[in-house]
């Protein structure tokens, strides 16, 4: 029953957000062979992930060395099936530095909006460094691993379980979990767009929670600070300072508290103002990812390999980090009273006596057995707690589906007319309850025994109502 319910709220959640899964037959496969550019050679290379899937890819390798290079195999974002193109414009300019660049097209298979492991894309990001350490050209003791945005927790895990990777480097990392990541990215947006109050504080921040306690968000609190413990290799951390989808401000601390942690001091923090997530150049403040990368990065990131794998790492070498608009949160996962089996039941009894008390009134009167109502604030607690309860659920889904852009309709004081609607209703239904209980309560001795069970289930309704509204923020400035 409870894997049951799980599935459906799945399929719920898919539908309104429009989530559209990856496959599951294997990785993408690209689009074809990778011409090389000027003055560097391509190879396609296939090697082995997690569970025997074969992945492919390619490497791009400058064309004349005179001895072996140090190598760098890069790990992608989020998204299912990923093609290695995508990493296109990094390969190039690092291939440029003096680098071998390995690129691949990422898993779909096991890997979709609601299921991914990091411990599964670590193993297939190792084979691929076997490979490209095993490639002709390739010193294999100066190989290492390159991991961007959702890749900057898979390539430390990668790397702390392997000494045939030399070196780490994270742009847009986070050594926060996913989970506070993500209600940071979300709520910025909404933020940007004027929001402020409990939409933000409890709406989105407990509705987050809800889905990761229901399996809907993956690797919500992935110990990413447990994982840079145990990373023994240089790290290099590379940040825009426009950065909309990880903090940039938050994490460089936390990475080098982690790591020091776990005795490594060998690390280096850059920050590129004017850049965004990916530290690609952006004309819009982050929006807009531009096709260039940073100027500077590139050359950052060939020196930095070849003094690391020259032997001369860092020692604890950080920039002040940029100062982000709104700090992020830690976000624990739900108490037992606010878990998503309890929201369930809560959710359950809602639509049961809100919906019932107006139905079974209806069914009475075509029956002509109509039963004058205890009080008429019962109507209205029926109305504004059903309204209310459903309201929240499709507004918080339809923030969720806009991503980084989300409109949240006009915004009086900070709260979303919307939102402010919803609290109004809620407000309703919260002294209708009152109202209902204290009028039945005066005409107990004449209530029949059969409304008692009506009105009985409708009070309580309303009674849960109350701290359910206020933990959701409904019932909050």
């Amino acid at each position: 029953m409870t894997r049951a319910i799980t599935i459906a709220l799945a399929l719920l959640a898919g539908v309104l957000l429009s989530a559209v899964p990856a496959s599951a037959s294997g990785p993408a496969s690209g689009a074809g062979p990778i011409p090389a550019p000027p003055g560097l050679t391509s190879a396609d290379v296939s090697f082995t992930g997690f569970g025997g899937l074969t992945l492919h890819g390619t490497v791009l390798a400058p064309a004349k060395a005179a001895r072996p290079v140090p190598g760098v195999v890069l790990v992608t974002g989020s998204g299912g099936g990923v093609p290695r193109e995508h990493l296109l414009t990094e390969a190039t300019e690092f291939a440029r530095r003096g680098l071998a660049v390995l690129i691949y097209d990422k898993r779909s298979a096991g890997y979709s909006d609601f299921r991914r492991s990091y411990s599964e894309l670590a193993v297939d990001a190792l084979g691929a460094v076997g490979a490209l350490r095993a490639r002709p050209g390739v010193d294999p003791a100066k190989v290492g691993l390159w991991g961007l945005s959702e890749g900057g927790w898979v390539a430390p895990l990668a790397a702390s379980r392997s000494a045939d990777v030399a070196f780490v480097i994270v742009v847009g990392g986070n050594a926060m979990t996913p989970m506070r990541q993500q209600v940071w990215n979300e709520t910025s947006a909404l933020r940007r767009a004027g929001v402020s109050g409990s939409l933000i504080e409890h709406g989105k921040h407990n509705f987050a929670r809800l889905g990761a306690d229901a399996g809907l968000f993956a690797e919500a609190f992935f110990d990413a600070q447990g994982v840079l413990a145990r990373v023994r290799q240089p790290l290099l951390g590379v940040w825009g300072g426009r950065d909309l989808q990880t903090p940039p401000e938050d994490n460089p601390p936390l990475f080098a508290r982690a790591l020091r942690r776990g005795g490594n001091t060998r690390y280096t923090f850059r920050f590129f103002p004017a850049a965004d997530h990916a530290a690609h150049v952006t004309p819009d403040g982050g929006v807009t990812r531009g096709e260039a990368l940073a100027p500077g990065y590139a050359d950052l990131v060939g020196s930095w390999v070849r003094d690391v794998t020259g032997g001369r790492p860092p020692v604890a070498d950080a920039a002040t980090p940029p100062k982000q608009d709104y700090a992020s949160a830690d976000i624990s996962p739900s108490p037992w009273w606010a878990s998503w089996q309890m929201q369930l039941a809560a959710f359950a009894l809602f639509v049961v006596a809100f919906t019932g008390y107006p139905l079974v009134a209806l069914v009475r009167r075509l029956r002509g057995r109509a039963v004058r109502p205890v009080s008429r604030w019962a109507r209205l607690l029926a109305g504004a707690g059903l309204t209310s309860a459903i309201g929240l659920l499709f507004y918080i889904f339809y923030l969720m589906a806009a991503g980084r852009s989300p409109d949240p309709g006009p915004v009086l004081a900070g709260r979303p007319l919307p939102w402010l609607a919803l609290q109004a209703l809620a407000v309703a239904a919260a002294g209708a309850g009152i109202a209902t209980a204290v009028a039945w309560r005066r005409a107990a001795a004449t209530v029949p025994a059969g409304e008692r069970v009506r009105l009985g289930l409708l009070v309580t309704a309303g009674a849960v109502f109350v701290p359910w509204a206020v933990y959701w923020g409904l019932l909050v400035p």
